[in-house]
C-alpha cells in the first residue's frame, strides 16, 4: 500500500517560498543555503563536518541512487543541516549499500527536500549569495518560516566546531580497502592534528604517506602541542577543516599564534589555511557563494600544473598575505588564493581538500609535501 508523502515547506531569507516532498529526518531546521557542483560523492559530502549548519543544494539531479554505506563516510557522523534536490529514487542499487540515503538522513537527523527546481536555485544562489533557509515538515505556513529564520542566528554568529572535535586519539581512519593494491608505508613520524572537524580521509592520507595522526581537542592548549612537539612525542601539527566563519574563533586563532612563534612544523586545510593566515595578522574575508564541489580548476604556481580540485568553503585569504608568504595555488574560476607557504616559517597551507573524497585526487602530493617539511627534507 503505497503512502503519501511529507510535504516540506522552505522559506528563504530573500523571500522565496516553496513546497517540495521531504525526505530523510522530521522536523524544522534553519540553516545557510550553499550549492555543490558534485556529480558523485553524496554521502561524503552529507558526511563532511564543515556543512555544520548548511543546507546542501545539489546540482546533479538525481541523488540517492546507490543508497549509503559506512565506507564512505566522512565522520561517524553527519552534520550538515539538510539537503535539497531534484529527485531522489524510491529505491537504491549498489553491493556495497547498506541502507537508502533516505534511512542514512533518518538515522542522523539529517533533513531533506526532494521535487525541487535545483537548476533554478543554484543560479539564485549564484547570483544572490549563499542566504539563510528554513525548512519544515511540520506543516509551517510563509509566514511562521519568515518568523523563524528572522529569529534566528546566522551561521556566523555560531561557534559550530564543539560537537564535532574527538576527544580521543585516531591513528588513522576507516577506509578498509585497497586502491590498486596500494600498501601503507611504516609510521614515521607522529602528526596532531588541531580537531575542527577532520575528515576521516584527511587521517587516511596522512597514514598512506607514513604520517601518523593523533587528533587533538579543538579546545586545546598550544601548550599542550608545544611540550608534546619538544619531547618528540610529535613531529608537526595539521590544523583541520571546519564550519563557520574562522574570525569567530578567537580562542583557537591565539593558540595558533604560539605554536607560529614555536616554529612548529604545520599544515592547514581550509579551515587551518584561513585561521593561519588570520594568526599571522591576515584577516579572512567572506565569498558571495563560496566554492563548493569535486570539480574546480585550481593552478599550481610552482609547476605551472593545472589541478582539479575538491572544495567546501565560504571564506578566503586577503591577497595581502603575499608579503609574508608565497602564493602557491591560484583558482581558476575567480583567482583566489588556494595555497602558500609562509617564507620564515615551516608551514604550508592549503585552501582546497587534497584529500579529495569525493573527488579528484590531484592533491594528494600536499601531504607528500607536509611530510618533506615535518622530515626536514
Amino acid at each position: 500500500m503505497s503512502t503519501t508523502p511529507t510535504k516540506a515547506t522552505l522559506y528563504f531569507e530573500n523571500g522565496l517560498f516553496l513546497e517540495a516532498e521531504s525526505f530523510g529526518a522530521r522536523g524544522v531546521a534553519v540553516g545557510e543555503a550553499v550549492f555543490n557542483t558534485a556529480m558523485s560523492g553524496y554521502e561524503e559530502v552529507i558526511s563532511d563536518p564543515s556543512y555544520r549548519g548548511q543546507f546542501v543544494v545539489f546540482s546533479t539531479p538525481e541523488v540517492g541512487v546507490v543508497g549509503a554505506n559506512e565506507q564512505d563516510r566522512e565522520s561517524p557522523n553527519s552534520f550538515c543541516t539538510g539537503i535539497l534536490v531534484r529527485h531522489t529514487p524510491s529505491r537504491h542499487s549498489n553491493f556495497r549499500a547498506r541502507q537508502s540515503l533516505s534511512a542514512f538522513l533518518q538515522q542522523h537527523g539529517v533533513l531533506g527536500a526532494s521535487g525541487l527546481d535545483t537548476r533554478a536555485l543554484v543560479g539564485m544562489l549564484r547570483d544572490e549569495g549563499a542566504m539563510g533557509v528554513v525548512v519544515s515538515t511540520d506543516g509551517l505556513d510563509k509566514q511562521e518560516l519568515q518568523k523563524l529564520l528572522q529569529a534566528s542566528k546566522s551561521i556566523a554568529e555560531q561557534y559550530l566546531i564543539p560537537p564535532l572535535s574527538h576527544k580521543q586519539a585516531h591513528t588513522q581512519g576507516t577506509f578498509d580497502f585497497k586502491i590498486l593494491d596500494h600498501q601503507t608505508p611504516p609510521l614515521t613520524n607522529t602528526i596532531g592534528v588541531l580537531d575542527l572537524g577532520v575528515k576521516t580521509n584527511i587521517l587516511n592520507n596522512l597514514v598512506q604517506v607514513g604520517l601518523k595522526p593523533v587528533c587533538f581537542a579543538h579546545d586545546t592548549k598550544a601548550q599542550t602541542l608545544i611540550e608534546a612537539y619538544k619531547r618528540g612525542e610529535i613531529a608537526g601539527v595539521l590544523l583541520s577543516n571546519g564550519p563557520g566563519d574562522p574570525l569567530h574563533l578567537k580562542s583557537v586563532i591565539h593558540e595558533i599564534s604560539s605554536l607560529i612563534q614555536e616554529q612548529i612544523p604545520m599544515l592547514g586545510i581550509c579551515l587551518g589555511h584561513q585561521l593561519l593566515s588570520i594568526a599571522h595578522g591576515y584577516p579572512t574575508y567572506k565569498l558571495k557563494f563560496g566554492h563548493h564541489g569535486s570539480n574546480h580548476p585550481v593552478l599550481n604556481l610552482q609547476t605551472g600544473r593545472i589541478e582539479v580540485s575538491a572544495q567546501n568553503h565560504n571564506y578566503c585569504v586577503p591577497e595581502s598575505i603575499a608579503k609574508i608568504a608565497t602564493i602557491t595555488h591560484k583558482n581558476l574560476f575567480d583567482h583566489t588564493i588556494e595555497g602558500v607557504r609562509y617564507k620564515n616559517a615551516p608551514i604550508l597551507s592549503v585552501q582546497h581538500h587534497p584529500e579529495a573524497s569525493p573527488g579528484p585526487h590531484d592533491g594528494l602530493y600536499i601531504f607528500e609535501e607536509f611530510k618533506k617539511v615535518v622530515c626536514h627534507e
